[in-house]
């Protein structure tokens, strides 16, 4: 018997959903599909349905991206819950990573946007007046956050020291499986920064093969649970840049 919060159940888990993945010929239709209720369709006859609960053909942008949020959030914690107690701290925290990106633009002055109002775990730092929002952050879950609010490009080695912090165990070097995770994800952010427009699909197709071959090599290690959630991020991305393609620019659509 597979017991709860274990590698064993984690391996298992992740192997039966890597084998549901959607299939290049499923994102190749829904790129081809223009409408938006057309693509709803084609989306929900295949697995991402689950991450399209809560979206309609009437579905605004803002309403897309709170409900995407919501997705990932659930699916981490799903995640988390499957492998032994001591990972889930630095299981959950991956949680988080979507949200610097909006962290940086409300450090670096940016305005809040109605979406960020709306989003729970975002709402009191968008609230707060600009002054307190040092203070409103270290009041909530970004709370290790805080440190680097100051200085909004050191966001992503703050969110990394936290995550190396939850670990039960550090990274035993540079073949360790959740070494090469972190620096195959740091590598793609790093191209994706410095790309011109364009190939942006081709580098998330290279992240994809290369974290599909780590999840191959890491069996029944805790990084398997962590490469799983980069998959489903890239999924999860993918998916929103289709529906946001068609609920703000197809005809006929207000986003």
């Amino acid at each position: 018997m597979i017991e709860c919060g274990s590698l064993e159940l984690t391996q298992a888990r992740v192997q039966a959903r890597h084998g549901q993945r959607v299939g290049e010929a499923v994102w190749q239709r829904l790129e081809m599909t223009r409408e938006f209720g057309a693509l709803l369709e084609v989306a929900r006859a295949s697995p991402l349905q689950p991450w399209l609960q809560g979206v309609s053909v009437t579905s605004g942008s803002n309403q897309i991206e709170a409900s995407l949020r919501s997705h990932w959030r659930t699916t981490v914690a799903e995640v988390a819950a499957w492998m032994p107690t001591a990972w889930q701290s630095a299981l959950n925290w991956c949680a988080v990573l979507p949200d610097l990106p909006v962290l940086q633009h409300l450090a670096q002055g940016g305005e809040a946007l109605p979406w960020m109002q709306d989003d729970p775990d975002l709402r009191a730092l968008c609230a707060a007046p600009a002054a307190q929002h040092g203070a409103a952050l270290a009041a909530g879950r970004f709370a290790p956050l805080a440190g680097a609010w100051a200085t909004p490009q050191a966001l992503p080695r703050a969110w990394r020291t936290e995550w190396e912090r939850r670990l039960p165990q550090p990274p035993a070097g540079a073949d360790d499986s959740l070494q090469q995770l972190a620096a195959t994800v740091l590598a793609h952010a790093a191209a994706f920064a410095a790309a011109p427009p364009g190939p942006g699909g081709l580098l998330r197709r290279s992240l994809q093969t290369r974290l599909t071959q780590l999840l191959r090599r890491a069996a029944l290690e805790p990084a398997v649970a962590f490469i799983h959630v980069a998959l489903c991020a890239l999924d999860l991305e993918r998916l929103r840049g289709e529906l946001l393609g068609r609920a703000l620019f197809a005809p006929g659509r207000v986003g």
